[in-house]
């Protein structure tokens, strides 16, 4: 590849690297500093960006597992030279050696600002977005279809278990290959109890429908989405037409006559690929608009009822990472909790197992508004084995229960079971329970992913916090690839990074990156400036930007600054589905604080502005422009 094009890579490492020297002094000199630079940059010449965005991330990989106590590092079996007769690299040999032995194994006191810098550096460019080829696209897929085959065992397992607890006969003989797991049935029981309480005064027909903001599988757009044309026959068996979507009474007597061309075909769901990062794609399964109607009011309705019931409100989360984050900081410098991380987690979920965990009664609704199958990119359809592929808007509530369920239905006693947190698929359990609860979530037909999963050492990843020790060690990743023309990703992104690299004290990353940033958008605000619009932490005097005038109703002086801006798009519809619009989002725009609901009579104290409502505009996904505005 040409050199030049991955240039931008090459000087942020390299600053980053005068970053760490600085703070070293003596075991990271300037000539050490100078020869990294150079490996680098000899590196990428060979090899290509997938030196930033693959190499240095397996290195990373493999020094986390040494520093979690699993496998000593090994850097021969990563296309490492070893330095010094060890078995630690010679790139950044330095750092290593203040935290692992010769062997690869970790020392008795370990340095934890090392540990950060070392993972800064592997981790940087992990997440890059770069162009993925058809190979990649295609190994998704079958890897997709292969997780689907691989669910047939798995709903046997919990057919059989059903039977078992139907016939109240808990010897019943399962499939040999489960043989090991002699208290499954009881595990299973004390699960769907556990759900069973937590249900118990759950009305799944009380809920708010509504819209999601992403691409479904029958296409419709905007306002085309409360034009029905077509809702299942199995969703209106459950949630009548007229109830669920119509505005109101008189919006079906007066177009009663237009539902005699209305349709009631299954639609199966449609896969798409949609960007990650330097690995892949994403894989999303897009849901037809009738059941994602339904599912959007479920999951508010389930979420709600989760985050409130004195069964669950302290152990299962969804619009709060905070306690995972927490309990792996906690886990790190005492070692009494682990944090385990479930592979294809929403794919491993089946029916099967969902049928055999949750109530009949809400189990009816669930699969009321479940694809049965879903669309491949050839145009292939497969039958869907799982509950929900990711996409469906009641696959993360559905897939938290299930796991929080199991593990506690598992747990050997009272203290264990109140100190499991779930959040999706981030799990922490104390640490001797660790190897049960893997054992358990795998007997279910979930996939553990041990890699990333950490019971021993002191290293711990949960919710987006890597922590060593008790300190935070989350490296900055970049992942909205450098442009050098204007572009209002790369504008929020990499002032977002920039402000990363500064809360981390890397201030020549933080440079280069303003610099950067100057020559193409001009000068830009500091956050001290208190303006509503993407801002850098410190900005010196003399940078700031100059056109400014003084807004005498305001009674402030502005700036004219960049800032991002969504156009908006008009499209007027019959009145009944506007009205339909406007109760299904009017519902859902409570004002918030804190990151939480406010309560009623603490609404108007601390309320957040938000923009003004019109049932007629709509804002586009991923049309975010660059204007200049008076903030």
């Amino acid at each position: 590849m040409d050199p030049k094009k991955s240039q931008d890579e090459i000087s942020i490492i390299a600053a980053l690297l005068h970053d760490i020297q600085m703070s070293y002094g003596v075991v990271f000199n300037n000539r050490t500093c100078r020869l990294t630079i150079n490996q680098v940059n000899k590196r990428v010449r060979t090899e290509g960006l997938g030196f930033l965005t693959k190499t240095l991330p397996r290195l990373g990989k493999a020094f986390d597992k040494a520093i979690a106590g699993d496998t000593p590092l090994d850097c021969k079996r990563l296309g490492f030279k070893p330095y010094l007769n060890t078995k630690l690299p010679r790139f950044l040999g330095e750092l290593f050696s203040c935290v692992l032995r010769q062997d690869g194994t970790l020392l008795p006191f370990p340095c934890v600002t090392s540990v950060r810098d070392i993972r800064q550096i592997c981790y940087l460019f992990y997440k890059y977005e770069l162009p993925y080829s058809h190979e990649q696209e295609q190994q998704v897929i079958q890897k997709f279809k292969r997780t689907e085959d691989e669910l047939s065992s798995s709903s046997r397992f919990a057919a059989s278990l059903a039977v078992s607890l139907e016939t109240c006969n808990g010897d019943r003989r399962l499939p040999r290959s489960y043989d090991r797991s002699r208290n499954s049935v009881s595990v299973a029981r004390e699960a769907k109890i556990l759900l069973s309480r937590v249900f118990s005064s759950f009305d799944p027909r009380n809920i708010l429908p509504r819209h999601g903001p992403g691409a479904v599988a029958t296409r419709q757009r905007l306002s085309e989405k409360y034009l029905w044309g077509n809702v299942s026959s199995r969703i209106t068996d459950m949630y009548p037409f007229d109830e669920y979507f119509c505005s109101s009474m008189g919006a079906v007597c007066d177009k009663y006559k237009s539902f005699d061309t209305l349709t009631e075909v299954d639609h199966p769901a449609r896969v798409i690929l949609v960007p990650k990062d330097s690995r892949g794609p994403r894989l999303i399964s897009c849901e037809p608009v009738d059941f994602q109607w339904i599912q959007q009011g479920l999951h508010a309705a389930i979420v709600e009822l989760i985050e409130d019931h004195p069964t669950t409100k302290w152990n299962v989360f969804f619009t709060d990472q905070d306690p995972n984050r927490r309990g792996a900081l906690l886990g790190s410098s005492t070692g009494k909790y682990a944090t385990l991380d479930l592979n294809e987690a929403s794919d491993r979920v089946s029916l099967e197992l969902v049928r055999l965990l949750f109530p009949p009664h809400i189990c009816e609704y669930l699969e009321a508004c479940r694809s049965s199958s879903t669309e491949l990119p050839s145009g292939e359809v497969i039958k869907l084995q799982k509950f929900a592929p990711m996409g469906s808007a009641l696959c993360f509530p559905i897939l938290a229960l299930t796991v929080w369920a199991i593990l506690t239905a598992a747990a050997p006693d009272e203290d264990t079971k109140d100190r499991i947190l779930v959040y999706g698929d981030d799990v922490i359990v104390p640490t001797a329970y660790a190897a049960n609860a893997m054992e358990q979530l795998e007997l279910f037909g979930l996939k553990v992913n041990r890699d990333k999963s950490c019971i021993s050492g002191l290293f711990r990843e949960s919710c987006g916090m890597d922590a060593f020790s008790g300190v935070n060690v989350t490296p900055v990743r970049f992942r909205t690839v450098w442009s050098s023309t204007p572009h209002p990703d790369v504008f929020s992104s990499w002032i977002a990074y920039a402000n990363s690299c500064w809360d981390r004290q890397y201030y020549h990353v933080y440079d280069l990156i303003v610099e950067r940033l100057t020559s193409i958008y001009g000068a830009i605000p500091g956050e001290d400036m208190h303006l509503a619009c993407p801002s850098l932490r410190f900005v010196p005097i003399t940078a700031r930007p100059k056109h400014t005038r003084n807004n005498i109703p305001l009674q402030k002086k502005q700036y004219k600054v960049w800032d991002l801006k969504s156009p908006l798009v008009n499209q007027i519809i019959d009145g009944w589905s506007m009205l339909l619009r406007f109760f299904a989002e009017s519902a859902n725009r409570r004002p918030k604080m804190s990151g939480e609901w406010a309560k009623p009579h603490e609404a108007e104290l601390f309320y957040i502005e938000r923009p003004a409502f019109y049932v007629s505009q709509y804002t586009s996904r991923g049309t975010s422009m660059l204007v200049r505005r008076w903030r």
